[in-house]
């Protein structure tokens, strides 16, 4: 183990077998099983050949891997196989709450993985080994000895980490079992030991390599993580890869075959493009860079060559999935989205409704409920005095909780239609591109008595604002999901959008918001205004108040929806038909 690997680690120690936690939902080869087989490298003829894995390829017999049946929490998985066999699932993820995330990706695979661990289904993450894990003194252990990874011409050393589990002791005896992802991590300190996820003011130029060694030594680790029928569930761009390298490098192989494979589509305005010559780079033939599976208008994209291979496609709302087969909603991937026919659906995400609970919320200055709403006047107040705006009852409070990015719709917010002088108060927080933040910035500057800017965001004070708030800003310009509107009317703030994807699922104009379609400042002014309208009949706002506080947006039902999709992958396989 060389010194970077080494650093990873909380403690310089060895491979244990030890089971981490949610162990009894995804099983482990033991540490002294052979090591995980490494990808090739690219061939040199433009084909597409079946190539054995360069490590020991044979079939895993029983002395190497335990059968799935003998854990009893994988016999109460609620996926099986269509002979019955307990399958699970493990998520590739750039980003993962709360370990290293810089938006609602990471968040939306934590609670869709937690809620699927709960449910018995065998369940784990692999994510890379980012600096921003290790800054938080995240307790680590390896999993077997590093090993080589072959992506194109370069052959880079991996090692596989595992949260530690958690050890009972005197002091703090053994809690309550709840069964939990088992949470991976992919070390290389090259390509993860830096500042940012992406990049840092700007995308990371070797991104493609990155991303193309995380899936290739993921796959290769896989035989470490779990173990029998398996659906391996990517997620966004830089894990599209893995879908590609399973049907070209692993086709064939004997524990690699058994795995089905969902994409997640989060955003589609973000596809990876890179040039031609990255085919080589991340190790593929040039067979694939063809107008059906990865090139794009002279580029190579990487999402749309995952979408080409995998079993099924999903995005996160059945809004969006319609946008995204559209030429005007479709990112240029309209036609991709078309042929995909059935196997690409819309499940419009989950939030945890146990953190995101007015009642229960030990972060806000006073619990209320839809039952009885009248402490949200103790939060609003709180939130008033936090940020230095005078204490004022019978106005409503705006307040936008998201990156400020030209998607987010601020161009309709900062025009010149009047929207700061209504009688108001507003609250920013977030940070973003420079251009919104100083133009915001000189908003508040011209209106000190109204208007408050907080770049430095932070969970706790979203919890502030969603109890304090009363109208929440999502003039999207898309919006593939969305969770804080799910989350604002959970604590009766009504949220004002645009009719887009996951927002037109989940906010019902009159009922528990105000939505628009156009995307204009005109059309944002007028739903702006119908908003403080309605805010001042006292009664009809509380009445739209307790409806939102009231609607359902829990995981399990979305859940269920994904459950649906496991198990048309594993009844179908590869390749379709």
């Amino acid at each position: 183990m060389t010194s970077a690997t080494r650093s990873a680690t909380a403690a310089d120690a060895e491979a244990t077998t030890r089971e981490p936690v949610g162990a009894s939902s995804v099983e482990r080869r033991e540490a002294a099983a052979p090591s995980a087989p490494s990808a090739p490298s690219a061939p040199s003829a433009p084909s597409v050949e079946r190539r054995e894995p360069r490590a020991d390829s044979r079939k895993p017999s029983a002395a190497d891997r335990p059968s799935t049946l003998r854990d009893p929490a994988l016999a109460r998985s609620p996926l099986t196989t269509t002979d019955g066999t307990p399958a699970g699932v493990v998520h590739l993820v750039a980003e993962l709450a709360p370990y290293a995330r810089t938006g609602g990706l990471g968040e939306a695979v934590a609670s869709l993985a937690a809620f699927q661990a709960a449910s018995g289904m065998p369940t784990a993450v692999i994510m890379p080994l980012y600096r921003q894990v290790r800054n938080k003194g995240v307790a680590l252990e390896p999993v077997g000895d590093p090993f080589v990874v072959h992506v194109g011409f370069r052959a880079e050393q991996a090692q596989l980490f595992r949260v530690a589990p958690y050890q009972p002791t005197p002091e703090a005896p053994e809690r309550r079992r709840v069964p939990r992802p088992a949470i991976y991590f992919i070390h290389n300190a090259h390509y993860f030991d830096r500042p940012g996820i992406y990049g840092e003011g700007g995308d990371y130029p070797d991104n493609a390599r990155r991303f193309a060694f995380f899936c290739a030594a993921a796959l290769a680790a896989l035989p470490r993580v779990a173990t029998g029928p398996l659906i391996l569930h990517s997620h966004d761009w830089h894990t599209a890869l893995a879908t590609i390298y399973l049907r070209t490098w692993y086709a064939g192989h004997p524990y690699h075959q058994e795995v089905s494979t969902v994409l997640s589509v989060h955003n589609a305005g973000y596809q990876g493009h890179f040039s031609p010559q990255t085919m080589a780079e991340v190790g593929l033939p040039w067979e694939l860079y063809n107008v059906d599976q990865l090139e794009w208008y002279g580029k190579v994209n990487l999402l749309k060559g995952g979408m080409a291979f995998a079993d099924a496609v999903t995005t996160v709302s059945r809004s969006h999935a319609n946008e995204l087969r559209t030429p005007g909603g479709g990112f240029g991937l309209h036609d991709a989205f078309l042929a995909l026919r059935d196997r690409f659906v819309g499940i419009v995400n989950g939030i945890d409704q146990r953190i995101w609970d007015p009642e229960t919320d030990p972060h806000i200055a006073a619990n209320y409920s839809a039952a009885d709403p009248q402490k949200k006047a103790v939060c609003r107040a709180a939130l008033q005095r936090g940020y230095g705006l005078p204490v004022r009852d019978g106005i409503p409070i705006f307040g936008m909780s998201a990156r400020l990015v030209a998607q987010k719709g601020l161009d309709l917010i900062l025009a010149e239609t009047g929207f700061f002088g209504l009688d108001a108060q507003f609250i920013f927080l977030g940070a973003g591109e420079r251009r919104y933040e100083e133009a915001l910035g000189r908003a508040a500057r011209r209106w000190p008595d109204k208007l408050r800017v907080d770049t430095a965001f932070r969970d706790v004070k979203e919890h502030h604002l969603m109890a304090g708030g009363d109208i929440l800003l999502m003039p999207c310009q898309y919006e593939p999901c969305g969770l804080t509107q799910m989350r604002a009317q959970r604590y009766g703030m009504l949220p004002l959008a645009r009719c887009v994807g996951g927002l037109a699922d989940t906010v019902e104009d009159g009922v528990t918001g105000f939505l628009f379609d156009e995307y204009d400042a005109g059309s944002f002014a007028r739903a702006a205004a119908r908003a403080v309208r309605q805010y001042h009949d006292r009664a009809g706002w509380a009445r739209m108040v307790r409806e939102a506080m009231s609607r359902d947006f829990a995981w399990e039902r979305s859940e269920e929806r994904y459950f649906s999709v496991y198990r048309g992958v594993l009844a179908a396989g590869w390749p379709h038909r």
